[in-house]
């Protein structure tokens, strides 16, 4: 009996640390995201300052862990056995949950997932209880408080809202302030900027940064909530004429300044406060166990039996543990790729100007942004012209034309300090005033207003990004719904199965996070591929027949395999398989769309003497698009005709289809090859074959119109038959429009290798 508790120590302390990984790959895109996408410092130096916070925050952190975690449920209505179950069952949960988000790039708060994860896992053991007793579903509320539920859910509809709101309004009298040549204007007013900045962040520090750490006595901790007003004027004062001093008597640039404080105050009080949802569960459940086991030592009492009233308060987590904890933060935010893409995909969404969106817009996003254009409008007729003009000088970008660059930052200095000082102000004031947020909602939602304002979100990419704030804002809320459904499911597991039960969700929870993992080192594998091409960089016509010539044979090699897959799937009446190829023709589609979108960087790119090369780019993607469209036509109609349980085709007509395939494949295995190698001397005779090919296709369309005539009984097996040929004539007609296209442009240009 004992030996099952110390197991799920373990597995607790071994999930701890998982979780520590997850979390803060989560957790990270909060304090760095200004500091990186400004480019206030090298990626080196931000992740060095921000490791002294964590580290600070983590080591002298007090690790105070309410277990009934602000009043989610009473833990003196649970016994020792139950409370383990309530304990290991969210520690599973919040590994899960956390790497699936980091997974997919996206920010969700780490409060949020542990609280609902505490209270699907105590709501499923109550109910238990409950029914187990014959009791009413009314005791429910003697177990769990559900007003604490409802204000966490109040707390993150207002903290969106507010945040969003707060940052669009001070980003905007930012702009208009500085402008965005505010390297001149801050000597006037630099000094006023940078006093309301650092004191607004030294106030965090002193309200969220430093309240959990426990070598700050609590005299001191009482002194600044007593005169919360004289150190904020008093800081105003000091770090004004600081900043003052900087701008007018030094080259040091006060907005870095600011930013880098900024993101050593978030990494701090992340460390300091978010650390116990990490490890406070199992730091409790050993605290629970010592209990229990010291009661079952000295009276033998069962863990059935033992209730915990003591859990009611709180548990310290000794010394060693947080080192141990704040030395694996630190790792990990230097080591952990997730992190770095939770981190791009806000950056992502506050970015300047245009390029590659992560997200699809939606029915709403387009609603919203349609609305936002005719408002703006409205606002235009009635606004004076001095007015407008005004405000256009201040938003005006100092670069009109830009090309598109790795290193150019996402946004300027300006904005990062807003996105740090207004996050500052409203965590300071919601933790002063006990109200319960995240701060990852905050810093998010200050973020994306402070880019609304910033008229990062134009014309051109607004409907992209307002649908990438819906898509994380729906996160959240999957978030809570997810964390309490899946504790709750997997409580109930572990109180009915046991030991068997147990190991079965760890074993599960090992293999997807491997396989999580593995998909994502994949993933990065291919991304690292596509930064390789940096197709905005090509410059010499030489460079352009490379580039189009790995696009070429790219494209080729998917029709090819979709292509043949389709026809022997079509034979076998394999509707899996043929769906598997309409899978693999979206991520073709979706990689020519990407080489279309970036034909506006790939023109500007291009030197004066290779201009002329851009039309010869411009129609090979139309060839290609021509090609995947073809192909498309064939695994769709292929796949519907499967779907909808129609005949098959006759052996003939497989037969004839399958000898096509053959002939086509060994043309594009050709095309291929030649393109592979940057050998394109055997072109002419790829096209004369194709036009072999092109009159056999033509043949078999007038054999099956004799058969129609004959003997073909069937009007869905002659529709297929006639649109797979149909097609397949148009995909070899746009492959020899393309090579003829290659060749000439070739020969014409460049030196044949």
């Amino acid at each position: 009996m004992e030996q099952l508790y110390i197991f799920m120590l373990v597995a607790l302390f071994v999930l701890a640390i998982t979780d520590l990984v997850v979390g803060v790959s989560n957790d990270a895109v909060n304090f760095l995201n200004s500091a990186v996408g400004s480019n206030a410092a090298t990626l080196r130096t931000i992740l060095i300052i921000a490791s002294i916070g964590v580290a600070v925050g983590a080591i002298f952190s007090s690790g105070l862990m309410e277990v009934a975690r602000k009043g989610i449920f009473d833990p003196s209505r649970f016994y020792f056995d139950e409370i383990m179950i309530i304990f290991i069952s969210v520690m599973i949960t919040d590994i899960l949950l956390l790497d699936l988000f980091n997974s997919l790039a996206l920010p969700t708060s780490t409060t949020v997932s542990i609280v609902f994860e505490l209270l699907g896992a105590a709501v499923a053991v109550s109910m238990i209880k409950i029914l187990s007793a014959d009791g009413s579903m009314l005791e429910l509320g003697d177990y769990i408080n559900g007003a604490k539920a409802t204000e966490i859910i109040l707390g993150i509809l207002l903290s969106v809202a507010i945040a969003f709101t707060i940052g669009a309004i001070v980003q905007w009298l930012s702009r208009m302030l500085f402008s965005f040549h505010y390297e001149r204007r801050l000597k006037w007013v630099g000094g006023i900027f940078g006093g309301i900045a650092i004191s607004a962040i030294t106030y965090f520090i002193l309200i969220k940064g430093i309240k959990g750490i426990s070598i700050i006595p609590a005299s001191f901790l009482k002194l600044v909530t007593e005169n919360q007003w004289v150190i904020l004027l008093g800081s105003f004062v000091v770090f004004g004429l600081l900043s003052q001093f900087l701008v007018n008597y030094t080259k040091v640039n006060l907005l870095k300044v600011i930013i880098l404080i900024g993101t050593f105050a978030l990494a701090l009080a992340f460390a300091g406060n978010d650390l116990v949802n990490f490890i406070g569960v199992p730091i409790a459940a050993f605290q629970s166990y010592e209990l229990w086991h010291a009661s079952y030592e000295a009276t033998g009492v069962l863990p059935s039996e033992y209730a915990m009233d003591s859990l009611a308060g709180k548990v310290e987590t000794p010394t060693y543990l947080l080192v141990f904890a704040g030395i694996v933060m630190v790792v990990t935010l230097w080591l952990s790729k997730k992190a770095r893409a939770v981190m791009y995909t806000e950056i992502n969404l506050a970015r300047s100007g245009d390029g590659s969106e992560k997200f699809n817009p939606n029915f709403l996003s387009r609603i919203i942004v349609r609305a936002s254009v005719n408002l703006n409008a409205a606002l235009l007729l009635v606004m004076p012209n001095k007015i407008k003009t005004a405000i256009d000088e201040n938003f005006k970008q100092p670069f009109e034309e830009k090309k598109k660059s790795k290193e150019e930052p996402a946004f300027d200095m300006v904005r990062a300090a807003v996105n740090l000082m207004v996050a500052s102000i409203l965590i300071s004031i919601a933790t002063n005033m006990k109200l319960p947020l995240s701060t990852t909602y905050v810093s998010f939602m200050v973020a994306m207003g402070t880019s609304l304002a910033d008229k990062a979100w134009g014309r051109e990419s607004a409907v992209y990004r307002v649908a990438g704030v819906f898509n994380v804002i729906g996160g959240w809320f999957i978030t809570a719904l997810v964390a309490f459904s899946a504790a709750a499911i997997f409580a109930t597991c572990i109180y009915f199965g046991g030991l068997y039960a147990l190991i079965a969700l760890l074993a599960l929870a090992a293999v997807l996070l491997v396989r999580s993992f593995l998909a994502h080192r994949r993933a990065e594998k291919k991304r690292a591929l596509e930064e390789k091409k940096d197709r905005t960089s090509l410059i010499t016509i030489n460079e352009l027949i490379t580039e189009s010539s790995g696009n070429i044979s790219s494209v080729i090699g998917g029709i090819n395999s979709i292509y043949s897959d389709t026809i022997d799937n079509l034979g076998l009446q394999d509707l899996k398989k043929l769906k598997k190829s309409k899978k693999k023709l979206g991520a073709l589609e979706d990689e020519v769309d990407n080489l279309k979108g970036e034909v506006f960087y790939f023109i500007k790119s291009l030197d004066e003497n290779s201009v002329a090369a851009s039309k010869f780019h411009i129609l090979i993607l139309d060839y290609l698009q021509d090609m995947i469209q073809s192909i498309g036509y064939i695994s769709k109609y292929s796949y519907n005709h499967v779907n909808n349980n129609h005949r098959n085709l006759k052996f003939n007509q497989i037969r004839d289809l399958k000898r096509i395939d053959d002939r086509l494949q060994e043309l594009f295995d050709r095309v291929k090859a030649d393109f592979d190698n940057n050998s394109f001397e055997n072109i002419s005779e790829i096209v004369t074959d194709h036009h072999a090919l092109l009159d056999e296709v033509s043949a078999l369309i007038e054999k099956q119109v004799s058969r129609i005539r004959s003997t073909e009984t069937s009007p869905k097996n002659t529709k297929l038959y006639f649109s797979l040929l149909l097609e397949t004539k148009d995909l070899i007609i746009g492959t020899v429009n393309l090579l003829s296209l290659f060749s000439e442009f070739n020969v014409k240009y460049a030196k044949i290798k």
